[in-house]
């Protein structure tokens, strides 16, 4: 069984020596996946709105107004399309190539230039396809509750480290074998990221601004607990050297 504060030592080590360029790849995390804030709308301009409307005497002409909908749905609709198709061959690629810069500079090699490790035509749709898939099995569980919801997204976790290893390892076989990883493990996994609290709330007394300054500690501790499952992977003989192409000289 792994050590939280063992791995947190591990990851504050790592970022003794390299934190400005893992502040630069997790703020590019942030971006790509983690939205800094809800847009705010004012919930009193309805209300003002019909007031001035029925005051004045105005009567709306619905065939207008369903027209208007109508484009207005539309424009939404593209909108979202073009979101979700940059999501899946933009973003879940960068995605990929970060948290591999994380899990690589644990184990020694700190190079830029992993973040763009997606983003070679011999394994780009590979990562891709399982990236979806992944992202498909959260999405269901989230419609179904909750509770559910969550406890999966903590059994895919792994996926993207795994496709870091070996990118052409089979969208079925990385989702079964995050499984396989965090089985038992789960719980440990959330109170480690429960373990961050404090240092988040710090971070917000800072305009919000500090926060950004955690996140390479994190993200380098997360890499920390990958080598820590796929160490007991190897060792209960769930996955293989071969398999996670540790025995060979990686892709570059």
């Amino acid at each position: 069984m792994w050590d939280r504060k063992e791995i947190k030592g591990r990851a504050k080590n790592v970022l003794r020596t390299s934190y400005w360029k893992a502040f630069v790849v997790s703020l590019l995390l942030v971006l790509l996946g983690e939205g800094s804030g809800i847009p705010s709308f004012d919930r009193n301009w309805g209300s003002s709105a019909r007031s001035k409307i029925s005051s004045s005497g105005v009567e709306l002409d619905w065939s207008v107004l369903g027209s208007f909908l109508a484009i207005a749905l539309f424009i939404i609709g593209i909108f979202a399309v073009i979101g979700i198709a940059l999501y899946i061959l933009i973003t879940s690629p960068l995605a990929v190539g970060s948290l591999r810069y994380f899990k690589r500079s644990a184990e020694g090699e700190v190079r830029m230039g992993n973040v763009g490790y997606a983003f070679n035509r011999d394994r780009y749709w590979a990562i891709v396809l399982t990236m979806l898939w992944r992202g498909f099995l959260n999405f269901l569980w989230f419609l179904l509750l909750i509770i559910p919801g969550i406890v999966k997204s903590y059994a895919y976790s792994q996926v993207p480290y795994i496709l870091a290893d070996n990118p052409h390892i089979g969208y079925n076989r990385a989702v079964e074998l995050s499984k396989q990883m965090t089985r038992g493990h789960k719980f440990s996994m959330f109170v480690l990221d429960l373990s961050f609290i404090g240092w988040i709330l710090l971070g917000l007394l800072a305009l919000g601004i500090g926060v950004l300054f955690v996140q390479p500690y994190i993200n380098a501790t997360k890499a920390e607990l990958y080598l820590e499952l796929r160490h007991n992977a190897l060792s209960y003989n769930l996955t293989t050297a071969h398999e996670l192409r540790l025995a060979q000289t990686p892709f570059y």
